[in-house]
């Protein structure tokens, strides 16, 4: 693939895509979701609940379609296995569009939560020409992995920042014999790398937003990096980030460092 600090091209789409791409599964408003627009960004993320994102890429999916990639997929259900087609005719009544760029599995926390059939069927999607990429996203690095190395999917979406690097070893090796789409997210651990961890010194720095996603961008392994923005402000904020290009050395070392420090909180969920 072929990529800068701020744009890379997405896959087998041969689409260039902005390296920050947007979720507005906070409701930052429609003025957030255009203001990426003007920026450049054109990689968007959807659940179909989020009504925000649905109606603005309604209008913007008009006009230069091929442009824009739409990130979006059928969740997992451990307790149940969804219609991943009726999702998928959903997501294209909902946007007005003939084809979702990139369809995945979302929330897949084991590998056995991600059945051959369903791999199976997002192949006939794909074949359809309705989706243009199939994927996952999951917190197993280790399926992830497995997965990137036997060229299985063409997106891997994953959590990856300064307190989650095991991607570094278990996902990125894998990706050079067949170059999936990696697309990143919560670069700022849900905003704990945001916050004064325990037993860090009172008078030391704490990273700023645009660092955590200047960690994730200085990464050549990642593509984009989602940001799920609550407003205006917030997402202007992180949008700096593209404009100061990779950390240096030191300020790596010190997210690094800091990374460390709010993974040992070993907070339930993560």
């Amino acid at each position: 693939m072929t990529r800068d600090f701020a744009s890379a091209t997405f896959g087998s789409t041969g689409v260039r895509v902005r390296r920050l791409g947007l979720s507005a599964t906070y409701w930052p408003g429609k003025k957030t979701i255009y203001k990426g627009l003007d920026n450049g960004v054109n990689l968007f993320f959807l659940f179909g609940f989020d009504r925000q994102m649905v109606t603005s890429l309604r209008d913007i999916l008009k006009t230069n379609r091929q442009d824009y990639v739409v990130v979006t997929g059928a969740y997992n259900y451990i307790w149940g296995y969804q219609n991943l087609r009726k999702t998928l005719e959903k997501r294209l009544r909902q946007l007005h569009t003939d084809y979702i760029d990139a369809f995945l599995f979302l929330g897949v926390t084991k590998q056995k939560q991600f059945p051959e059939r369903a791999r199976d069927e997002m192949v006939r999607f794909r074949e359809e020409g309705k989706v243009r990429t199939i994927g996952v996203s999951t917190h197993d690095r280790a399926f992830a992995g497995q997965a990137a190395r036997d060229g299985i999917l063409d997106t891997i979406m994953m959590r990856y920042n300064a307190a989650h690097r095991g991607a570094e070893t278990e996902i990125f090796p894998n990706l050079a014999a067949h170059n999936p789409a990696v697309i990143s997210y919560t670069a700022t651990r849900w905003r704990y790398l945001l916050r004064r961890p325990k037993r860090w010194p009172k008078e030391g720095r704490i990273p700023t937003a645009p660092e955590c996603y200047r960690f994730v961008l200085s990464n050549p392994n990642v593509d984009v990096c989602l940001t799920a923005p609550s407003n205006l402000r917030q997402f202007e904020e992180n949008l700096t980030a593209l404009e100061q290009g990779p950390l240096t050395e030191d300020d790596m070392a010190f997210m690094r460092q800091f990374g460390d420090a709010v993974h040992d909180m070993k907070k339930w969920f993560m």
